[in-house]
């Protein structure tokens, strides 16, 4: 929409025309005007204004012939029929061009007062701009869409959202047969499908169309079949989230009635009591001073829906009013809730996004443009999100095809089945299980867990051997992980495939850790393995390996001999070289936090060092001085380290003017003169002085003034001191990065 309002503001051909958008929901409506308020400058109209009634739009028009942006819902023209104007350079957008924007028809209602003739929002809206041009958009434009706003000018698919990584693929998993006791009960469900597949409105269809529901909501409502259906969620939920394979665990359960909803709630609650107890929030998650302000306490699993006068008390109460919905809304859009599965019928179904929501349960006949809309609304990108899982408790598949046949022509593989999952998982359990042809995994399957540890110590050692091996390994462990989250539920999977996925998600962690610094593959690791590391992880000296990188180990001395001595005892050369260049890159960031020059300088030395590493040669992987020299560099690199950072001692000054004067004796390196040692050390404690007075505010990074200073007054200082004795802007450049880089972690206590 945004781009669209800037290309017909900049065409000549429209005579910079006035825009009026249109919603047909206040939450969406402020969204847009937010939107298109931060975008003036891009869309080259400073009057973008949401408009608060029919007559303040009508007013705001009034003596205008061009320009400006309002933003208004739908129902606002219903509040009378006057001209609002009949100009022709007006181009009206409507948002979700496939509700109450396309509803043209009369409608006619009897009642005891008479005739009662009324029109749908879009023909008051019609009436009122008669001269406008109508843009809509939709992502499932109906049959009323095109005879209100014409021809498909041109259309975005959710395959090429998909390839252009704007959204990511919907995976299909079918579980009705296993909640529908009596099997032949799916006929029905299917010619209900096939009853309504063809609409209408005359009084015969809608009769009929009564009948069938009805006599559906008695097969979806059947009290064994909502336990087993409690049952298989509950299962499969738990599935899915010990196994890591959902982002956040949240979750939408879709039923097909408020009543059924609430049977299944409660049923759900019989077999999880604990998902009905108020929490202050995730008892995984860490939680900032933001969060504990914002997160409310909550259940896990929430009833979202309206209430009606008629229902029993306690559905009543559960249910809430319109503000209470409103904080759920805001709950289970916050990570970090306890808020995990919200149970709705026709809330949230469009319009709601939630990048982390991963998985929604469908129990409830949906067809067409609707059942677009409700998958979509997994398909959302976030950060570690592969793919975005729909569960079918009721029979969806055939209308799932039709349906994305219909708004998605240009790929005949619509969306992702299970199964396919599934032969990703075995193909790669194949191609891993070549990988690890001649490596001895028995001792993790079948051994102790001191013996289980060793393998997997040793596993991780196997594929660092090179460069290419460690990069293959992990790749093929990443898609396999990726497949294994989306089928991880699924009985197809059997336990000896599971235990394997298991053995090379923990290698791949134990790699990472070396790697990054943080595995985020040890959620996948079953609770035999985090048991088994726990208990014995200390014996070996490894246990260093799972802390370096962790926020909570921040006190650990990374100079103390005693904490370089217990890497020592790491007997796995490879690994024990991986945890020494994280241990030297952890110290480095560190020293270079105060002293920008030398930590530079350091930080070449030791890329030069790994990218020896990983250039070596096929046939020096098993020798072992090869490695033995490896480590010796990295060790001796860090001693140097060590050395420097204590330096300053010597030379009378304390460790933050050490960090000036080493830029400034390498400046005068670098631009060829000469500078008095003498002088360079009583200059680098005026420096020093200097950057502190004018550095003391706490804001001093974001001020423009208090920088400027702080430059003027550097120059005069350098001016005053004879350095540099040649004209180059370049020593104050490199001066000033120094003084602000220090300044920063400083003030925030990094150092």
């Amino acid at each position: 929409m945004l781009f669209l309002a800037r290309l017909v503001m900049k065409s000549s051909s429209f005579s910079s025309p006035t825009i009026v958008l249109i919603t047909d929901r206040t939450d969406l409506d402020d969204q847009l005007s937010a939107q298109f308020t931060n975008s003036k400058g891009f869309i080259g109209d400073n009057e973008v204004v949401s408009v608060e009634s029919r007559n303040d739009l009508r007013v705001k028009l009034q003596g205008r012939n061009s320009g400006g942006v309002f933003l208004t819902t739908i129902h606002k023209f219903t509040e009378d029929s006057k001209l609002l104007t009949d100009r022709d350079n007006v181009i009206c957008i409507s948002d979700e061009a496939h509700r109450s924007q396309v509803n043209l028809d009369q409608k006619i209602r009897i009642t005891d007062k008479g005739v009662s003739k009324t029109f749908g929002f879009a023909k008051y809206l019609h009436d009122s701009l008669p001269n406008a041009t109508y843009v809509g958009f939709t992502g499932t434009p109906i049959d009323a869409t095109l005879d209100v706003f014409g021809d498909i000018v041109d259309s975005y698919t959710m395959t090429e959202s998909v390839k252009d990584e704007i959204t990511v693929r919907i995976v299909y998993e079918g579980r009705a047969a296993k909640v529908l006791l009596n099997n032949s009960k799916l006929k029905d469900i299917e010619d209900y499908y096939n009853q309504c597949a063809e609409e209408g409105s005359n009084d015969y269809q809608i009769e009929s169309s009564k009948k069938a529901m009805a006599q559906l909501s008695t097969i979806i409502g059947d009290p064994d079949r909502l336990k087993a259906l409690a049952e298989d969620f509950v299962k499969h939920y738990e599935q899915r989230f010990s196994e890591g394979a959902t982002v956040a665990g949240k979750a939408l359960f879709v039923s097909s009635s408020r009543e059924i909803a609430y049977q299944l709630y409660q049923y759900i609650l019989a077999l999880r009591p604990d998902w009905g107890e108020v929490r202050a929030a995730d008892p995984l998650a860490i939680l900032s001073e933001k969060d504990q302000k914002e997160i409310l306490p909550a259940a896990k699993i929430q009833m979202v829906m309206t209430r009606g006068k008629d229902d029993d008390k306690s559905l009543y109460q559960l249910l809430g009013n319109k503000a209470y919905r409103k904080e759920l809304d805001r709950q289970f859009k916050n990570i970090k809730s306890n808020f995990k599965i919200a149970m709705v019928v026709d809330m949230w179904l469009t319009g709601f996004d939630v990048p982390f929501l991963d998985t929604i349960y469908i129990d409830k006949p949906i067809q067409r443009h609707n059942l677009i809309q409700t998958i979509s609304r997994v398909n959302r990108k976030f950060g570690g999100k592969e793919k975005g899982l729909v569960v079918d408790y009721i029979g969806i598949k055939k209308q799932m095809n039709l349906a994305l046949a219909q708004y998605n022509k240009v790929d005949s593989q619509n969306f992702e089945d299970i199964e396919q999952s599934v032969v990703v998982v075995r193909d790669h359990l194949d191609l891993l299980s070549r990988v690890f042809l001649k490596f001895d995994s028995s001792g993790y399957f079948e051994g102790s867990p001191m013996q289980q540890l060793s393998t997997l110590n040793m596993a991780a050692e196997f594929v660092q051997l090179t460069k290419d091996l460690e990069k293959r390994f992990m790749n093929l462990v990443k898609r396999m992980k990726a497949a294994y989250d989306i089928c991880s539920g699924s009985e197809v999977i059997t336990q000896e495939e599971k235990n394997q996925i298991h053995f090379y998600i923990a290698v791949r962690s134990i790699v990472y850790k070396l790697l990054k610094g943080e595995a985020p593959d040890t959620a996948q690791m079953n609770a035999k393995v985090r048991d088994m590391i726990q208990a014995a992880i200390e014996s070996e000296g490894v246990e260093e390996l799972f802390k370096l990188g962790d926020d909570k180990q921040k006190e650990v001395d990374i100079f103390d001999e005693d904490y370089l001595s217990k890497i020592d005892k790491i007997k796995l050369p490879h690994t024990k070289i991986k945890l020494l260049q994280k241990l030297l890159a952890k110290a480095i960031d560190e020293f270079k936090k105060v002293n920008r020059a030398k930590g530079v300088d350091f930080s070449k030395k030791m890329q030069v060092l790994v990218d020896k590493y990983n250039e070596r040669k096929e046939a020096d992987v098993l020798v072992s001085n090869v490695l033995e020299d490896f480590t010796d560099e990295i060790i001796d690199l860090y001693h140097q380290l060590r050395k420097e950072k204590d330096s300053f001692k010597d030379l009378g000054i304390d460790f933050e003017e050490k960090a000036f004067y080493d830029i400034l004796k390498a400046l005068a390196v670098k631009y060829d003169f000469t500078y008095p040692d003498d002088r360079l050390l009583t200059l680098a404690k005026e420096v020093k002085t200097v950057v502190d007075d004018k550095a003391k505010y706490t804001d001093w990074s974001k001020r423009d003034d208090i920088k400027a200073e702080l430059k003027v007054d550097l120059i005069i200082l350098l001016a005053e001191n004879d350095y540099p004795p040649v004209d180059r802007d370049e020593v104050y450049k490199e001066i000033f990065e120094q003084a602000e880089n220090f300044k920063k972690y400083k003030n925030s206590g990094s150092m």
